[in-house]
C-alpha cells in the first residue's frame, strides 16, 4: 500500500470528534432504552422474558 502526505486543505477537512460523538449517542440511547425495560419489567407483577441462549425467566 503507497501512502502520500496530506495537504494542507485535506488535513483541515478531517474532523475527529465525529465519531466519539456518535459513540456517545449511541450509547446514551441503548442505556435509556435497556433502563426503560428494566423498570417496566421490575414493575409489573406477572410476567416473562425470554432472552436469546434459551433463558427464560418467570416471576408472578
Amino acid at each position: 500500500m503507497n501512502g502520500r502526505s496530506l495537504t494542507l486543505k485535506e488535513r483541515e477537512e478531517i474532523c475527529p470528534g465525529e465519531a466519539l460523538a456518535l459513540t456517545a449517542v449511541l450509547a446514551v440511547l441503548s442505556i435509556s432504552i435497556i433502563s426503560v425495560v428494566v423498570y417496566r419489567l421490575l414493575k409489573s407483577r406477572k410476567g416473562t422474558a425470554k432472552v436469546p441462549g434459551g433463558w427464560q425467566f418467570n416471576w408472578e
